[in-house]
């Protein structure tokens, strides 16, 4: 996997670049698993607009993702490594031996014809998911539950990676890949590994057209609107803007909103100094 450097034969491609995707071997996604993916442009039941700037796009379809990984004991063969529009990482179509196609987020090394296999019994190998408790102190690892048998909720983007750091009791001690240690209840699902896909933090959109193909909007300043639009807006000549506000009046960028705060006691260290 690398990145291409297009030829600048115009503006817009002077500073665009592209994955190379060697390691995806199938184009065509597995019907079964796929679902219809309707788009709310940012509005909820009522019709109104609750997240600004969204709209348009390519049309998608949703894949079925595995993250509960349930099927102990089962090997699993790798068919495909596939591309899935709705996230970063890759995707790798599992062929289990008992006939059932399941979709997983493939690992960093994942190659077809792999055999892989969940629950506590399974070797420590990339794609293989087991408890906590039956993973060795130091492991990486990905597609982290918060609770027993809801499914993966940390560590699923690309280049994604926790480290077991300690057990203790009922709980282990994970350092999180914004460097905060937490802690997770041993009956926990992780996954082996480090999500695949690396180099997609480094590409290079290169112009504004690529952003809409994903479904973003223009996004207009509050410092360059009138005073009836925003409270940041007006002034004679350009304003800085001083305290950053949403269009309602509302403090932002780092004003905390959240009331209750019910996982705090699970945070042994804080991401934020």
């Amino acid at each position: 996997m690398g990145i291409k450097i297009l030829k600048p034969s115009s503006p817009a491609r002077r500073y665009l670049t592209h994955l190379t995707n060697e390691e995806i071997t199938r184009k065509q996604p597995e019907k079964s698993l796929l679902r219809p993916k309707g788009r709310t442009a940012g509005r909820n039941v009522y019709g109104r607009i609750t997240v600004r700037h969204r709209g348009g796009g390519h049309k998608r379809r949703f894949r079925v993702i595995d993250f509960r990984r349930e099927k102990w004991g089962i090997p699993a063969k790798v068919a495909a490594i596939e591309y899935d529009p709705n996230r970063s990482a890759r995707i790798a179509l599992l062929h289990y031996r008992d006939g059932e196609k399941r979709y997983i987020i493939a690992p960093l090394g994942l190659r077809v014809g792999h055999t892989l296999m969940s629950g506590p019994q399974a070797d420590i190998l990339p794609g293989n998911a087991l408890p906590l408790k039956n993973i060795p102190l130091g492991t990486m690892v990905h597609n982290l539950e918060l609770q027993p048998g809801k499914g993966a909720q940390l560590c699923r983007s690309a280049g994604s990676q926790a480290q077991l750091l300690a057990k203790e009791g009922d709980h282990a001690q994970v350092k999180l890949p914004s460097s905060e240690i937490r802690m997770v209840r041993l009956d926990c699902m992780a996954t082996v590994g480090q999500v695949g896909n690396l180099d997609h933090g480094n590409i290079s959109v290169g112009k504004a057209g690529r952003v809409r193909w994903r479904g973003f909007r223009p996004t207009v300043r509050g410092t360059a609107m009138n005073p009836v639009d925003h409270p940041m807006g007006g002034g004679e000549g350009r304003g800085k803007g001083n305290h950053p506000m949403t269009p309602w009046g509302k403090p932002t960028k780092g004003y905390k909103t959240r009331k209750t705060a019910p996982s705090d006691r699970y945070i042994v260290a804080r991401r934020k100094k």
